[in-house]
């Protein structure tokens, strides 16, 4: 029944110009900063030590990003009106040669990014530019969300692998056929992950872009996508990032992780409106951390 009303739902929303999907989605993002406080005092929290200022300034940037979310959500329903032609009316691209001249290298690449924007329309981006997108996603609680959501990125051409599946030798053939593999870098990562400041706090780091990047030599490519003063978006793609092999991985896959971490809290920092504060990014105490260490190299093992 979910499915259904919401794939209803884009429909009638692929109807409607965009703009009243931006006042749709401003409507929305104010009733969930005022109704839903569990989130909103999470956010406010987290922004007002991650940032360093005021809780009225928080509330003020917090609310924004409620706003924001609110039009993400719309904006999600409507990626099925997305197609070449009309792109390039909502998402403008900074250095899409970054990317392509990555991709020549025939070794597919690693992009980092976040939830920043209306980020399932930074795959729309590059789908719609003729580049082969697949990601790493994790389900919903809902099962019927999941699927929601991945027939709308099926209508952007998007292949997504499902955590807990055998999305690791998935995403690894992805990268030998030379295709993009995203990764949302901004999340916990459990007690395996990399322990690294971030925002002032330590928080558990996604190790997969570093691991990944090493074990097949692939390009890294940061790129966000942020929304515009008047709606639309900017797609800014950074420079190219590599593993460097010192000689000893667990170090050299930290130092890599770090790195990345660092371009994550610039874009945030730079744009505070346009991240989920509310999510669990610090969940994970150090104390809980459990050491793993990494045999990958980053020549040889690729068959």
């Amino acid at each position: 029944m979910i499915y259904r009303c919401l794939m209803l739902l884009s429909r009638i929303i692929c109807c409607l110009p965009h703009s009243v999907l931006l006042s749709l989605g401003r409507g929305a993002g104010i009733l969930y900063y005022k109704f839903i406080k569990k989130q909103r005092e999470r956010a406010v929290e987290q922004m007002m030590a991650g940032l360093n200022i005021s809780e009225d300034e928080a509330r003020k940037l917090v609310r924004e990003s409620f706003i924001n979310l609110g039009t993400n959500v719309f904006e999600i329903l409507y990626m099925p009106h997305l197609n070449k032609k009309n792109f390039h009316k909502y998402i403008e691209i900074d250095h899409l040669e970054r990317l392509t001249d990555a991709l020549a290298e025939g070794r597919g690449a690693v992009v980092l990014t976040g939830h920043i924007g209306t980020w399932e329309w930074l795959s729309a981006a590059f789908t719609l530019s003729d580049l082969p997108v697949t990601a790493i996603a994790k389900p919903q609680p809902n099962e019927q969300y999941t699927r929601v959501l991945n027939d709308l990125r099926a209508t952007i051409d998007v292949e997504i692998f499902s955590r807990g599946t055998s999305e690791l030798l998935a995403a690894a053939r992805a990268l030998r056929k030379g295709k993009i593999l995203g990764f949302l870098a901004d999340q916990d990562a459990g007690p395996g992950g990399a322990f690294i400041d971030f925002l002032g706090k330590t928080a558990s780091t996604p190790m997969g872009p570093a691991v990944f990047a090493c074990k097949f030599n692939a390009p890294v490519v940061p790129a966000f996508i942020l929304r515009k003063p008047d709606g639309t978006h900017k797609v800014v793609v950074g420079e190219v990032m590599r593993f460097e092999d010192h000689g000893d991985t667990d170090k050299d896959l930290y130092d890599l992780t770090v790195r990345m971490t660092r371009i994550l809290e610039n874009i945030i920092r730079e744009n505070p409106t346009q991240w989920l504060w509310f999510q669990k990014r610090w969940n994970t105490p150090p104390e809980n951390q459990h050491i793993k260490h990494h045999t990958v190299k980053a020549e040889g093992d690729q068959q």
